[in-house]
């Protein structure tokens, strides 16, 4: 969330004002504090991000460049046939 929200040049106030969430609950998304989030609010972020839902799900790729066409091979990329847990390492 942090890399689109700093891609935007926008605070985690106003990015957390753009979305419809509050700052603190947005604070805590964003530093993987709160992890029961609701479909609802992912939906809220990728809107504030400007990119669909499955892309801001898509852990198979990295971070979409927001503004940026994508590469000639992933213009039509296909959705997760699968859902699939990001682990940390």
């Amino acid at each position: 969330m942090k890399e689109f929200r700093e891609a935007h040049g926008l605070s985690q106030e106003a990015f957390a004002e753009k979305a419809g969430l509050g700052y603190k609950y947005y604070q805590h998304v964003e530093s993987g504090r709160r992890r029961d989030i609701r479909l609802s609010t992912i939906e809220k972020l990728a809107k504030a991000c400007g990119v669909d839902l499955w892309e801001l799900l898509n852990f198979d790729s990295g971070p979409v460049a927001i503004g940026e066409d994508p590469p000639k091979d992933e213009e039509t990329p296909a959705k997760p046939a699968s859902r699939r847990r990001r682990t940390r390492q």
